[in-house]
């Protein structure tokens, strides 16, 4: 009896912990940047336009990294998003063929390629049993075969229109950071507030319970996949819409894979599954927007920068490790 009173105090504390996370790394992430900025008499960077600059830097990783949330959550992993960015933008492109009566037309097609790719990826992992990282990785590297020897008779350009969504604004907020907001916001519906998030949290944090619970844990995997390249394709009509046009390389060249899921971890969502959320992965994008706009205002080698995220990572890593074992203890 008495050992209740202290495991509900546990659980309220890593809860306010969890909370406070993405708190910490955007308020530090934030004068860190302002801190710099009066250093190098960059004021200007903290104007509207210059914060507004700042946060939109986070839009194609902060989509793509919303479906890596998913995935991890679920207890599986997705290496093919780079690849399928590239591939999203490239189709969205050469069925627009620059006119403006076809571009919803694009977006459909890239999103359905999105949906398929996931399902696909979903399918190796739960059917045929694949380690999620080979099956993701293989994926990607089709798709990469695919860019490869499809883009020579794939290259159009995006209509001009189309171009709105990453060049214009209402009330001086750019549409493509409403467009990270609001699917931010949708995400974390999902997870926290209906049945199919709490399925998600189940599977990844112990899929045997879960499937003991009634819970079809396989389909909750291929969901988390297909939100994964939904959410990937997206990044890559947002690319295509600041770009003009699509390139095999937008993708990898950005290191979406990787970074993706580097943001998820800083935000506090474990690796095995199970824990975490939306909040702490757009916090860990803010995160790596911010040092490399650090950088850039230091003039400091960008190649540093990406040093710099490797460290953070690690020490995220070995941070929410520790924290889980004293947890367990």
């Amino acid at each position: 009896m008495t050992d209740m009173p202290i495991e509900s105090s546990r659980a309220g504390r890593n809860r306010m912990r969890s909370s406070a996370l993405p708190l910490v790394l955007v308020a530090g992430s934030a004068l860190a940047y302002a801190v710099v900025a009066f250093i190098t008499g960059q004021i200007a960077q903290l104007s509207w336009d210059g914060v507004m600059g700042l946060l939109q830097r986070m839009v194609a990783l902060g989509v793509v990294a919303v479906g890596q949330t998913f995935v991890i959550l679920a207890g599986s992993i997705d290496l093919s998003v780079a690849h399928l960015i590239s591939l999203g933008a490239i189709i969205s492109t050469f069925v627009m063929q620059g006119d403006p009566t076809l571009i919803w037309l694009g977006i459909l097609a890239a999103i359905l390629l999105g949906i398929v790719v996931g399902g696909v990826n979903g399918l190796l992992v739960t059917l045929l049993k694949v380690n999620p990282l080979i099956a993701t990785l293989g994926t990607g590297l089709i798709l990469q075969g695919i860019l490869t020897t499809s883009y020579g008779t794939m290259q159009a350009t995006a209509p001009a229109g189309y171009r709105t969504l990453a060049y214009d604004s209402i009330a001086e907020v750019p549409y493509a950071l409403l467009l990270l907001a609001a699917i931010g916001m949708i995400a974390a519906f999902v997870l926290r507030r209906t049945i199919a998030g709490a399925r998600i949290y189940s599977v990844g944090g112990n899929p045997i319970s879960a499937r003991l619970a009634g819970i079809h844990t396989e389909r909750v995997v291929l969901a988390a996949h297909i939100v994964s390249g939904a959410c990937a394709t997206v990044a890559g009509l947002y690319l295509a819409s600041r770009l003009g046009t699509a390139t095999p390389w937008v993708g990898r060249n950005g290191g979406y894979d990787l970074d993706s899921i580097a943001v998820v971890v800083i935000g506090g969502t474990l690796l095995a599954g199970g824990k975490g959320g939306v909040g702490g992965t757009l916090a860990g994008v803010f995160l790596f927007c911010t040092i490399d706009a650090v950088f850039n205002m230091l003039q400091i080698d960008p190649f540093l920068g990406q040093v710099l995220r490797g460290a953070v990572v690690v020490l995220a890593v070995a941070y929410h490790s520790v924290r889980q074992k004293g947890h367990i203890a």
